[in-house]
């Protein structure tokens, strides 16, 4: 299904289907699951991430020449075409509609440090960058030069 986002089937994945087909006076009735497996990266800390998805399908398949065939327009249903019909559309669209949209490696993933890029998750607690404003520069190596003098 390829990468949409930060996160999707990959393009070598299978999506494994498990559908019930009957037969309704207007068509076909589809309906059951979809399940994938899904790669992508932490949307804070862009770290690499698997996950599954599972995703329920129910979907209507009109007859041709059926009153649902001809009373509906070209998108607002779905059609038997040859005998043949298109999951496809049906379960790529269920499943990119259950996808996080900013997916976590975990749910209280703190993300990056806006200073030097690092993860939370492995700079600890004590990780920090202490900035002094330019104009209080030199009153700070003041202080450091006779911290240093009186030692």
């Amino acid at each position: 299904m390829g990468l949409l986002g930060v996160i999707a089937v990959p393009e070598s994945g299978e999506v494994e289907l498990d559908l019930l087909i009957e037969s309704v006076v207007e068509g076909l009735l589809v309906t059951g699951t979809a399940s994938a497996k899904v790669e992508g990266e932490c949307s804070r800390c862009l770290e690499p991430l698997t996950d599954e998805v599972e995703v329920r399908v129910t979907e209507l398949y009109a007859w041709p020449d059926s009153t649902t065939d001809e009373t509906t327009d070209e998108y607002e249903v779905s059609r038997i075409v040859n005998d043949l019909i298109d999951l496809e559309p049906v379960v790529r669209d269920a499943i990119v509609l259950a996808l996080p949209q900013a997916p976590l490696c975990e749910p209280d993933c703190k993300g990056l440090c806006s200073e030097c890029g690092g993860r939370w998750a492995e700079l600890g607690p004590d990780h920090g960058h202490e900035t002094i404003d330019p104009r209080w520069a030199a009153l700070q190596e003041r202080f450091d030069d006779d911290n240093s003098e009186e030692k």
